[in-house]
């Protein structure tokens, strides 16, 4: 049988394991000693292609990011004046507080405030249930105007037969017939 020894006991020898006091070169500091570790050929150092160069980012070339954060507008729509004064009036014609009117409306009475003093962003939903209560037509927030659509495509129709044919008796335009 072979003879395997085993270990008796612990190893108390010197381990060095990371960064200790080994026989590395020290990397110089200073631009003399750059230039003498070059001169002793301890060093040698290479031009790299575009190195420090981030040209992109600092060319000034069609946009930058100043420039687009200058030219975001970063404001929210604000309720109109012709708005905050008009639900004013008819609350005070209906005798009625601004808490009363927010909870007839099921909202907070802040949002009624922000209404009239026109600090709110306009929410036609909330703009519908004031005209509701209130029992009258408001003035909404302007639209953009929409662009108009020509005939069909490109050209005019001729006597109201379309591409998909004649027209049906009670067609009501597109989808599924209305159920009873």
């Amino acid at each position: 049988m072979p003879n395997v020894s085993q270990p008796t006991g612990q190893d108390w020898d010197a381990v060095n394991a990371g960064r200790g006091a080994s026989s590395r070169a020290k990397a110089p500091k200073t631009a003399r000693e750059v230039s003498l570790m070059k001169a002793t050929g301890k060093l040698a150092t290479e031009k790299r292609y575009g190195a420090g160069g981030n040209a992109s980012a600092h060319s000034g070339g069609v946009m930058s990011a100043r420039r687009l954060e200058e030219t975001d507008v970063l404001k929210h729509a604000k309720v109109d004046k012709s708005l905050s004064k008009a639900i004013m009036q008819a609350r005070t014609a209906k005798k009625m507080t601004q808490k009363e009117l927010a909870t007839a409306i099921n909202e907070k009475p802040q949002v009624v405030g922000e209404y009239e003093s026109g600090k709110a962003i306009p929410n036609p939903h909330i703009i519908s249930k004031l005209e509701r209560k209130l029992g009258c037509k408001l003035p909404r927030p302007g639209k953009k105007p929409a662009a108009k659509k020509t005939g069909a495509a490109g050209g005019a129709t001729t006597g109201g037969v379309g591409a998909r044919g004649p027209p049906r008796a009670g067609a009501r335009g597109s989808g599924p017939p209305k159920r009873r």
